[in-house]
This record gives structure tokens, C-alpha cells and sequence, in this order.
């Protein structure tokens, strides 16, 4: 099989690759050339931005691609031009989602109301409102997150899975974590623990919140299942471990793995700083029921989480964030709330 892959060179995207060229198929990636992966050197990449896609499509007709795996839609218009380009080249397509499509996803950022039950299960409730990080202004042009404007992977689900002519499977992303994560998920617990603080303290909702995840090696396993199976085709699936743990569970868990010794302090709203409390709606759980791509393409996690964490934290210590806000870490705030509680 001979896959193109849209992106690929960023945190998921390299160990899909690494698998798919292990199981002995050809692999195109096009990207910007702007990320740096240690990939094999077999690995064929065209050079290109996605917003003049139609500039390359013919090399990707030379390629002739059975599978296209877009691993960055973000807009729209990011997916229709691939499904126009792609249609009458390949013979299916898989897309990269994510599971703030759902109403809970709505709930959970204030922008609709309500209680949505969990487990999510593909068929549950989407969003009713569309463009979820837009904001009461426009952003500028020169901003770098500009296109968070124009986000929304309902729409870009449409697309994909609206055409006949070209076949679709989505997969619905987790909170995913491990090395290269960008973001740092990890972060803001470790280097607390690293620092040696005696306690890490939790609002009590953000404590009880729970959000699927996924480590990046078990989600690169489950894109590469779902672009190499046939019966992935026209099919959605949730993605993420089989159980979810609360935020204490989950710092508890990091703590135990790093070997720190303190105690997770879970505080109620009254005892804290504003700058404490959750920027979110904590009420709205975020688990998703991933029993579909199990039974159907007989997924499961080939990275247990204790040696995922282990490994995770492994990188992050290695690889800090270029950039740490001292705001989001304001021991002293920290230790008058301690001393308060006569810790």
C-alpha cells in the first residue's frame, strides 16, 4: 500500500510514519519542511504548503496514492481542498479529528448548556455551535493563531465523510501525550514535583474532571490500523485508553512514576485565588467510549500507561518548555494556601 500523508512531521505524525514503513508500506509525506523528524531515509516527502495544495496535484497523481491520511485538517477549507485534489487519485481518505467535536466539548468551554452524560460514543450529541475558538473580535491577520478563527473539525468531519467518491474514515483524537508533545501536558505537574514541592494543590472539580487520553505511540497505532484495514471505511471512531482517571488519579499516578513523595491537596473554590479556579466547566466530564475501533479493527494499547508516563516524563525532563510563565508557578501563593490549610 502506498500512503500520502498530509503533515506527518510533528509529535503523532513521525510515529505513524516509522510503523507504516516497519509494515512494509511506501510512504509520501507532504509538509512545509518546516519540522524536523528522524524518519528513514526510504521515506518519499514533497515540500509544499497546504493552503496551495492544488499546485502539487500533479505529483501527487505520479505518487498514486491508495490511501491519503490528512493529519491536520483544521479548517474547511483545509479538507476540501484535499478531498477535490484526492478525489480519482486514491481510494480513501483518513482524517485526524478531535473529540471537541461533541456537545460535552461545547459544555465543558461555556459556549452551550446543559449536562451531557458520558461515556461519548460516536453517535453522541455534536456540538450545536460551530467555530469553537473564535472570539467576540476576529483575531488580526499577523496573528500567529489566526486560524483558530476559522477551526472547527465538525465541518471538516462533513467533508471528509460526505463524499462518495471518495470513501472516509475519522478518527477522534484524545488528549494525547508522550515525547515531543508540544504542548507539555505534563509539565505543570512535574516541574512541581522536580522543584520538591510538598504538596500539589487541586480544585475540587478540576480534581474530579476526567478527560480521555491517549499515549502518542498507541494513537500512531490506532491512525495506522484505521488507514491499513478496509473496514475502517466510512466509519468514525474514538481513540484513547479504555479508562480515564481523574486529574488527582492522573498527578498521583505522575508523582508515584517520578518519584516525588508529596501529596495532592484537593481545595474547594472558597479556599483559593482566582487565579486558581478552572478556566472551564468542570461539571462536564470528557471521556469517550473508544469500544468501536477495539472490536471492529481489534485495537488495543501496545504501551501500558505506568511505562507511557515513564517515558514521557523522561522527555519532558530532557526537554523543557523554551518558555515557562512564573505566573503558573507561584509558590509563594501556593504556600500561603498550604499554610491556610495547616499543611
Amino acid at each position: 500500500m502506498h500512503v500520502l500523508i498530509i503533515g506527518g512531521t510533528r509529535f503523532i505524525g513521525p510515529e505513524v510514519v516509522k510503523r507504516l514503513f516497519a509494515r512494509g508500506h511506501e510512504v509520501t509525506l507532504f509538509h512545509r519542511g518546516k519540522s524536523q523528524a528522524d524518519l528513514p531515509a526510504e521515506i518519499i516527502h514533497i515540500l509544499g504548503d497546504r493552503n496551495n495544495l492544488a499546485d502539487f496535484q500533479n505529483e501527487f497523481k505520479k505518487v498514486q496514492p491508495d490511501v491519503v491520511l490528512d493529519m491536520i485538517p483544521i479548517t474547511e477549507q483545509h479538507a476540501q481542498s484535499v478531498a477535490d485534489i484526492c478525489t480519482g487519485i486514491a481510494t480513501r481518505i483518513v482524517a485526524i479529528s478531535s473529540q471537541d467535536v461533541y456537545r460535552a466539548y461545547g459544555i465543558l468551554i461555556g459556549k452551550e448548556e446543559g449536562q451531557e452524560n458520558v461515556p461519548l460514543r460516536e453517535d453522541a450529541a455534536l456540538r450545536q455551535k460551530t467555530f469553537p475558538y473564535r472570539l467576540d473580535k476576529p483575531r488580526s491577520s499577523d496573528d500567529p493563531q489566526k486560524i483558530l478563527d476559522d477551526y472547527d473539525k465538525i465541518l471538516v468531519e462533513k467533508v471528509y465523510m460526505g463524499n462518495a467518491k471518495l470513501p472516509g474514515t475519522i478518527l477522534r483524537l484524545p488528549m494525547v501525550y508522550g515525547p515531543g508533545d508540544y504542548q507539555h501536558r505534563l509539565f505543570e505537574y512535574l516541574k512541581r514535583m522536580d522543584d520538591k514541592r510538598p504538596a500539589i494543590v487541586l480544585e475540587k472539580g478540576t480534581a474530579e474532571w476526567r478527560w480521555t487520553s491517549g499515549y502518542v505511540v498507541n494513537v500512531a497505532e490506532a491512525i495506522v490500523l484505521a488507514v491499513t484495514d478496509n473496514r475502517a471505511t466510512n466509519r468514525i471512531y474514538n481513540v484513547g485508553e479504555p479508562e480515564t482517571l481523574t486529574t488527582a488519579e492522573w498527578v498521583k499516578k505522575i508523582g508515584r512514576i517520578a518519584g516525588w513523595h508529596g501529596d495532592v491537596l484537593v481545595v474547594p473554590q472558597d479556599k483559593l485565588p482566582q487565579q486558581m479556579m478552572p478556566s472551564f466547566n468542570a461539571a462536564q466530564q470528557l471521556v469517550a467510549d473508544t469500544t468501536r475501533i477495539r472490536e471492529e479493527l481489534g485495537y488495543s494499547e501496545t504501551i501500558s500507561q505506568d511505562e507511557a508516563l515513564r517515558r514521557t516524563i523522561d522527555w519532558e525532563r530532557s526537554n523543557p518548555p523554551a518558555k515557562i510563565s512564573p505566573e503558573q508557578f507561584d509558590y509563594a501563593a501556593e504556600d500561603k494556601i498550604l499554610k491556610s490549610l495547616g499543611f
